[in-house]
């Protein structure tokens, strides 16, 4: 690190020199200590210069996200470090980002030196997730002075995320050690209909939290054992919990006495869980504190509430997606073909599609399509395409006549959900009222093999023109551009047959592919995608398909912001 410091420093750092080396080299220390200290896994440090203002961008990532960085004082031992105290000294900015699979420490250092300073607007979320513990006076003279900042600050964290063991374990976080001495959180299946005061016998513990860290596993051993037994009534408050004695410590040690109060975690009258915190020795806990606390387990049980809901549609619609794709690619004697799909929306149905099956009588058929819009009402029109295109096929219907009685479906389809629309209203439906036609850009084709290559005959309704690469790196369209379906009633549509030489490549794609942008411009720009496909010659399918993802994805820098789809289809 500090030879690539030095090496940055001579050619691009402004104001910086040995001062910001020895500044970044201790904050990577510390950020590095803490991950491999408390994380315990595989870490990745990114280090970035900003060339126009000479700030350091300094990144330590670890895969344990529900383990909080710990801030220690400045003369903690040197197992710790010096804590998150000197980052945040020599730091313009500097945070945690929480993940799924991990977190992020991140710190911004400037080109000039800074005077370490408080900042008067408190510590913010990072040092929410890792404060000092506060007991006695100390806890109304916090109260007093940050407690709605920390519940507004605690909402906008766990309303963020969207899997119910992490919002557990930022809540541990959260409480512990600035409230509690240690908490737990059982969540329970909210179909199980059982009362206030029943047992929970589908509850599992999600998590537990303790200050000190080597306890956590004998506390979780104890607690497993003596899941929460609310009292009888409408959860109106807190209801004391039995103290898990012997494993918070040895004979005499700190933590065999203490007060523990369980929170039950309601959302919408349908009980999620149970919040247990605890605190050892001293007196109970103080009324503003059990306060402090009810208000913040009413936020988690609407973040769990609100995750268990994102589940459940993402769960929806993993299944219908994948009731709307095949669920295998047909073998095609003399051909290999290589597929990319890649929807934009994980968590809802994409409007691409594809199909590759066989058809009877040696033919074999495929399709590439791309509805307008996306989600449930993209899902219906593929619902209706993919069955009705395998029916058509088998029945021996040609390409162009599948395509002319697909169009006339979906247009009878529109035409019906218009009327049903109309007898629902009182009155006439107004021009563009109603449900509206619903837009099917198509490829499909026909493969059949022969002695010498496979017979191709395809058309496309109003989609992206296939290519078709030569061993000798030669491109051409293999369709003419026709009307998409659902549009023009009673239209004609049209076939081309050609042959599939062995080597002769096909490429389909949707818009996805086309249209992916970088800045102002298109990847099919200037005959972009032909160039492309053009360079692939002599690979087979499978290089052909990756080469052309890659190039997709490098262009516009980002994650693709459409659905993508292409499908390669090779003679042999």
């Amino acid at each position: 690190m500090r030879a690539a410091l030095t090496e940055w420093g001579a050619r691009e750092l402004r104001g910086g020199g040995p001062r910001q080396v020895d500044d970044t080299l201790a904050v990577v220390s510390e950020l590095v200590t803490n991950a491999v200290i408390h994380a315990g896994t595989d870490i990745e440090l990114a280090c970035r210069l900003d060339t126009v203002s000479g700030d350091l961008y300094v990144e330590v990532s670890d895969h344990h996200p529900s383990r909080a960085p710990r801030e220690g004082p400045a003369d903690d031992t040197p197992e710790y470090g010096r804590g998150l105290r000197m980052v945040a000294a020599l730091s313009l900015e500097w945070g945690v980002t929480y993940r799924r699979g991990g977190k992020t420490v991140w710190s911004r250092l400037p080109a000039e030196e800074i005077e370490p300073y408080d900042d008067p607007r408190g510590p913010g979320l990072a040092a929410l997730l890792a404060p000092e513990p506060r007991r006695g006076d100390g806890d109304r003279d916090w109260l007093g002075r940050g407690a709605l900042t920390f519940l507004a600050e605690a909402s906008d964290l766990l309303a963020g995320q969207l899997d119910e063991d992490l919002v557990a374990a930022l809540t541990g976080q959260l409480l512990v050690p600035r409230l509690a001495d240690w908490c737990a959180i059982w969540l329970e299946d909210e179909a199980m209909g059982r009362g206030w005061g029943d047992t929970p016998p589908g509850a599992r513990l999600a998590r537990v939290w303790h200050g000190s860290e080597d306890r956590i596993e004998e506390l979780r051993r104890a607690l497993e054992k003596e899941p929460p037994l609310p009292g009888t009534g409408m959860p109106g408050g807190p209801e004391p919990y039995p103290w898990p004695g012997q494993s918070l410590g040895g004979p005499g040690a700190q933590g065999t006495q203490g007060t523990a109060l369980a929170y039950r975690l309601v959302a919408a009258g349908r009980p999620l869980g149970t919040l247990v915190i605890g605190r050892c020795g001293g007196p109970c806990f103080p009324d503003e504190v059990v306060g402090l606390v009810e208000d913040l387990g009413r936020r988690v049980a609407l973040a769990i509430g609100a995750a268990r809901q994102y589940a459940r549609q993402a769960t929806i619609s993993a299944v219908l997606q994948r009731g709307l794709l095949p669920g295998a690619v047909a073998e095609i004697p003399g051909v290999r073909s290589a597929l990319v799909y890649e929807p934009c929306d994980k968590g809802g149905p994409s409007g691409d599609f594809y199909d590759l099956f066989p058809a009877g009588d040696g033919r074999w058929c495929f399709a590439v399509g791309d509805v307008q819009g996306k989600g449930p009402e993209a899902a219906v029109v593929i619902g209706l395409a993919r069955p009705w295109l395998r029916l058509l096929a088998r029945e021996g219907y040609r390409v162009a006549d599948v395509l002319d009685r697909l169009n006339q479906l979906l247009l009878d389809d529109a035409t019906e959900a218009a009327d049903a629309a109309a007898r629902a209203l009182a009155g006439p439906v107004a021009p563009f009222d109603g449900p509206q036609t619903r837009f099917l850009s198509l490829l499909y084709g026909e493969l059949t093999p022969f002695d010498g290559g496979i017979r191709c005959t395809l058309a496309s309704a109003g989609h992206p023109l296939p290519l078709l690469l030569g061993p000798d790196g030669s491109v051409r369209t293999a369709a003419v551009p026709q009307t998409l379906l659902g549009v023009v009633e009673d239209e004609t549509y049209t076939s081309e047959t050609f042959a599939l030489r062995p080597g002769d490549s096909l490429l389909c794609v949707t818009d996805g592919v086309t249209e992916r942008r970088s800045g102002s411009r298109q990847f099919d720009d200037g005959d972009g995608l032909a160039t492309a496909l053009s360079g692939c010659a002599g690979l087979s399918a499978e290089l052909i398909a990756e080469r052309i993802k890659r190039l997709v994805h490098d262009f516009g820098g980002g994650a693709p912001e459409d659905d993508l789809a292409l499908l390669v289809l090779q003679a042999e």
